[in-house]
């Protein structure tokens, strides 16, 4: 009898694997906002700005208190999070493209993290601001994504959609395209497009239902706005022609409410997938690409964007993933955006391009709690509209090394005691100083020449 039924067992088990649902992947929704300041959402200590919806994803999630953006400004962040890898080794793409700067863009020979995951069965879309290339081979729907709307350049007028060159400046699939309404409405209402397009395929019900023959489709949702990039302009706003000088003009209170119309979008995004089923198995993140700039605040850290001080690349950075990531917790963890690529990655089950290797690590054991913090190495340049390198940094554990191109002058900070970077230790240190100059030195070494595009030949 004992035989029968160890036989029994074996065999309903057998059958359980047999006719189990089969592993669903994750759904993946980023969010990046562009020139938003360290404490410019309500859950990061803003007080003049609401941001109800971001606040509910940080208590539904994670909140980091110690994310960089891989640069200091647009192009180089977005670029690292396509490849997952330094921006320093594609060539070209360390400084924002300038308007109508058609030479400079992600080549064609890139492989980005939405071209292995479409490779895997996933849908993939991007509703917002590419910022990597103007040319066809460099555009969106050659990078990956099944379905693009939104701008090519670093910024565009709300209503206008035109560039501060005035050249018009917004596309659906690839082709230009003529629309009304605010930017910010119109890359949430396309979002909104593709969640509500895709939601047949990825219906839990539809994936666990033996009758059907329906094929469960995960997605990517890229959603990048341009708020609060300038100009500085509200939904209410009556002058919807302005001049190039006009751009940068602007005030707090406009500022406040471009962040806020991004999180009413975010919001919208957010009940979509309550509607559908779908926020148990979506990751969902948010960051920003870079420190905030005009209007913004970034306090405690020193400067903005532009700048490798920490107001310039630590970055707000929100993550949700029931199951996964527990509700209401705060990391402390160093990260990077590249970060998110590996991890995307790993969520999906696809490995990094051959000669390619991804160059963050998966945050999620960590996230889960299942593994501690991990000390890190980090490492950040910057350039000018030139290509003339201005600084480059280090972040090594708790100490923080800057060093200027121009005069050679060295900044050391311990983070943990100095978040404000206010005292500069280097002459203090002076062995640890020439340690992180070392790593600096041999990291450059590795990232130059590119490896896989020449450099403009201006580069200096």
């Amino acid at each position: 009898m004992k035989a029968c039924l160890i036989f029994v067992l074996l065999a309903l088990g057998f059958a359980g694997e047999l006719f189990a649902a089969p592993k669903i992947q994750p759904n993946i929704v980023f969010i990046l906002a562009d020139d938003l300041g360290y404490a410019d959402l309500s859950c990061y200590g803003a007080t003049d700005i609401k941001t109800p919806n971001l606040d509910r994803l940080a208590n539904e999630g994670v909140r980091f208190t110690d994310f960089h953006a891989n640069g200091c400004v647009c192009t180089p962040t977005r670029c690292a999070l396509m490849t997952g890898r330094y921006q320093q080794r594609i060539g070209g793409l360390e400084t924002a493209i300038p308007p109508g700067a058609k030479h400079l863009g992600l080549p064609p020979q890139e492989k980005t993290i939405a071209t292995l995951l479409r490779q895997t069965g996933y849908t993939t879309a991007l509703s917002g601001k590419w910022h990597l290339g103007y040319q066809p081979e460099m555009m969106p729907n050659a990078h990956g994504f099944d379905q693009f709307f939104g701008l090519i350049s670093g910024n565009h007028n709300y209503f206008t959609h035109r560039e501060n060159n005035d050249e018009a400046d917004l596309y659906l699939h690839g082709q230009p395209v003529e629309m009304e309404g605010y930017s910010t409405h119109l890359i949430t209402e396309h979002a909104l497009k593709f969640l509500n397009r895709s939601a047949a395929d990825i219906l839990p019900k539809a994936a666990n239902d033996k009758t059907t023959s329906q094929k469960y489709k995960p997605f990517l949702l890229y959603v990048a706005f341009n708020a609060p990039h300038f100009p500085f302009q509200l939904p209410s706003d009556k002058k919807h022609e302005i001049t190039k000088a006009e751009f940068g003009k602007g005030s707090r209170e406009i500022y406040a409410g471009m962040v806020e119309e991004m999180d009413k979008g975010i919001g919208k995004i957010l009940e979509a997938l309550d509607r559908d089923g779908l926020s148990g198995n979506t990751l969902v993140v948010f960051a920003s690409d870079n420190g905030g700039s005009n209007y913004s605040r970034n306090f405690p850290l020193a400067k903005g964007k532009s700048t490798l001080w920490e107001g310039g690349i630590r970055v707000p950075c929100i993550a949700r993933f029931p199951g996964r990531i527990p509700a209401g917790t705060e990391s402390d963890q160093v990260g990077i955006t590249m970060d998110w690529t590996a991890t995307i990655a790993k969520l999906a089950g696809v490995k990094a391009p051959k000669n390619r290797s991804f160059e963050g690590i998966d945050l999620l054991p960590i996230l889960s709690g299942q593994r501690k913090n991990v000390k890190r190495t980090l490492f950040w340049r910057s350039v000018d509209f030139a290509f003339v390198k201005k600084f480059r940094a280090v972040r090594d554990g708790d100490w923080k090394y800057i060093e200027n191109y121009a005069n050679g002058e060295k900044f050391l900070y311990n983070l943990t005691n100095d978040i404000g970077e206010t005292e500069n230790t280097a002459t203090q240190n002076a062995k640890l100083t020439a340690a992180l100059k070392k790593k600096l030195d041999q990291w450059e070494e590795d990232v130059d020449p590119p490896l896989y595009q020449a450099a403009p030949s201006h580069y200096k």
